[in-house]
């Protein structure tokens, strides 16, 4: 059972007793936004980010999901990036692939990593290249409001500290407006060097999901979502400008929300 409701500005807020009943309620949102993308103009265009995301999504390999799923319009990227070897622990690309990209039919040119063998500073070039030839041939939509791309969806966690994607509290990544892919090369949390869409490209998506789970998350929740004066978290300016923004919590990560108002 979830409890959902809205926050204002903030988007939909989805509340799960169960991380089993919120993994079932991601992968039914994504895979009716893949049915309604493919639809509309014959292609998915998602982004993924690493952590216990993968693992929530993992019900995308089972039935009716794995059959019923148009596979082979999906276009796989990655909102973020560890500058490190595709075979390394620490890859996003390596925890897609082993939990669930592997387990399904997407068509493999369509699966777009990262240049694992140049610095991050290359790396960021080279994602946002690809990204660009892509959107002249309008395999990625473009915003109507700006040029940044317009991903059908990207799906983001969110850390105790309330980064999304690789974008830090008060790091300067936070304030790139003219790059679509930023680097860097200090994060506070290692592996040092990141690859990461900038706050524009992930503010002109069609569709955005942050999920967060556990309760040393709880903090950076309610500063993200609750009207109040305080430190800007990067989770709290993921804000799509003509796009949809959805929150998957499950008890724990939603505990000091301020008063929420839902219905089952």
């Amino acid at each position: 059972m979830a409890l959902s409701g809205f926050r204002n500005d903030r988007g939909e807020l989805r509340i799960h007793e169960s991380l089993h009943d919120l993994s079932t309620d991601l992968v039914d949102y994504v895979a009716e936004l893949s049915e309604a993308f493919v639809k509309e103009h014959g292609i998915f265009a998602i982004a993924l980010s690493g952590g216990s995301l993968i693992g929530l999504l993992g019900k995308l390999c089972e039935a009716p999901y794995n059959k019923t799923v148009d596979w082979s319009k999906w276009y796989i990227f990655w909102a973020d990036e560890r500058v490190v070897a595709k075979t390394h622990h620490d890859s996003n690309y390596k925890l897609a692939r082993d939990g669930l990209l592997s387990k399904l039919p997407i068509v493999p040119s369509h699966v777009h990593s990262i240049n694992d063998s140049v610095s991050a500073e290359q790396a960021a070039s080279d994602y946002e290249f690809v990204i660009r030839q892509l959107v002249k041939t309008r395999t990625i939509n473009v915003s109507n409001i700006c040029d940044c791309p317009r991903f059908d969806l990207i799906l983001l966690g969110m850390g105790a500290d309330g980064h999304v994607a690789s974008l830090f509290p008060n790091h300067s990544a936070v304030e790139e407006k003219g790059e679509w892919v930023t680097f860097i090369t200090d994060s506070p949390k290692p592996p040092p060097e990141r690859i990461t869409f900038t706050l524009p490209v992930i503010n002109a998506a069609s569709n955005v999901a942050v999920v967060v789970t556990g309760d040393s998350k709880a903090e950076a929740v309610h500063l993200a979502i609750d009207e109040m004066v305080g430190p800007s978290l990067p989770a709290r300016m993921i804000q799509p400008v003509n796009g949809k923004l959805v929150w998957f919590f499950d008890i724990p990560a939603a505990s000091k929300l301020d008063g929420p108002k839902f219905s089952k």
